[in-house]
């Protein structure tokens, strides 16, 4: 029985380019970078024999020097053997950092144990054979793992397990494009067709590219990404772990996913019926982040309305959110209905005309507006709102 570690799509150096933020998207960078080490710490309390990096271990396929020099020698703690092969954000074309000098020469220097895999060819181990697809470009029409359908399996060594390494969608499932946050198409790039490929040949398919664990069949699996890069879509989002795998010529492999996320992403809906759900909001976010602080991205499908007094209370309650949250995103809008009361306090100013004026203005506005939802009866809220906080800080 061999044990190892199957990973993929750390994408080091990812930019998270919506996040406004310098430093915030710097976190969320460096958190990737952090990971290696946990699982490094898995891998040896694990006692895996070797790790494998099912591709799009950068993000780019030109990363900065400096990048690459921190990921050798966060591999190189891990001490045992790494090997990875090009995906399709980081493919093995000519010009790409695998090819670059910097890379060849630190890499012997700093991280001996780190094997990079650019060859369509079998890599023989001690605890098993490793049969690598790597992507040697960003799109490709044919199936990487297409060299397989006509190999002589006989030539393989019979007792040792063989672990097909690749990266791409599958028939059936296409994976995700992620720049669009859709469904690939069936006519998808680096589809790999596991029908076409010998199944009693072969022990364990360790696969990349899909960002959410996923279990294809007895033996093919998606480990996810280490750390989660993206708000939940839909059901069976699991990201954030690798897999322990446990596998043996002719043998059913044994796969258990290992946490190692520590940042959360989290996605809620909110319907704001009057001020006192103001409380029920804080309690749930409080719930989700456990007080965490830059360590959670909170995604708020909101909708509703609330007072004035109300609605300036939301805003600070988001002001405080966007400090203590990696990100805050918003979706949608809580309205802002002034109450009677309020409206009262304004237009019944004797103390101070100019503001019961104005306040009288836009009251008739909204009175007189047949359509309450249009963006003119939004703007005259937003006014009143404006003129509720001034009077009160008087």
């Amino acid at each position: 029985m061999t044990r190892f570690i199957h990973t993929a799509d750390w994408q080091i150096g990812k930019p998270y380019k919506t996040i406004t933020d310098e430093h915030k998207r710097f976190e969320l960078q460096q958190e990737r970078l952090t990971a290696i080490g946990r699982i490094r710490d898995i891998a040896r309390m694990q006692s895996a024999e070797f790790v494998l990096v099912a591709g799009d271990l950068f993000d780019s396929p030109t990363p900065p020097t400096n990048t690459v020099l921190k990921v050798l020698e966060a591999i190189a703690e891990m001490e045992l053997p790494v090997l990875v092969i090009p995906g399709n954000h980081d493919h093995g074309a000519l010009g790409t950092v695998w090819h670059r000098d910097d890379f060849q020469r630190h890499q012997q220097q700093m991280a001996p144990n780190l094997q990079l895999l650019l060859e369509r060819q079998p890599v023989e181990l001690d605890q098993a054979v490793i049969l690598p697809c790597p992507l040697l470009r960003n799109k490709d029409n044919n199936d990487p793992t297409l060299w397989l359908r006509s190999f002589n399996w006989s030539s393989l060594p019979q007792m040792k397990p063989r672990i097909i390494l690749a990266h791409g969608g599958v028939h059936g499932f296409g994976g995700r494009d992620y720049d669009l946050d859709g469904e690939a198409q069936s006519n998808a790039n680096n589809l790999i067709d596991l029908d076409g490929l010998p199944a009693q040949e072969i022990d364990y398919i360790a696969l990349g590219d899909w960002h959410n664990l996923k279990q294809v069949n007895v033996n093919t699996w998606y480990p996810g990404t280490p750390e989660a890069d993206r708000f939940d879509q839909g059901e069976n989002n699991q990201r954030g772990q690798v897999l322990r795998v446990e596998v043996s010529r002719g043998g059913m492999p044994q796969v258990e996913p290992v946490s190692t996320g520590r940042i959360r992403w989290h996605n809620i809906k909110f319907n704001f019926n009057n001020d006192a759900d103001l409380d029920r909001f804080e309690r749930q976010v409080e719930e989700l982040t456990a007080g965490r602080i830059s360590r959670d991205l909170l995604r708020v499908e909101v909708s509703g309305s609330l007072s004035l007094a109300g609605h300036h209370r939301y805003e600070k309650i988001v002001a405080d959110l966007n400090n203590k949250l990696l990100r805050l995103r918003l979706k949608g809008v809580c309205q802002q209905a002034p109450e009677a009361e309020e409206l009262e306090q304004l237009t019944g100013r004797i103390d101070d005309p100019l503001i019961a004026l104005v306040a009288n203005q836009l009251k008739q506005r909204i009175d007189h507006d047949d359509n309450p939802d249009s963006e003119q009866a939004a703007i005259t809220r937003v006014a009143l709102c404006e003129l509720f906080r001034f009077a009160g800080s008087r």
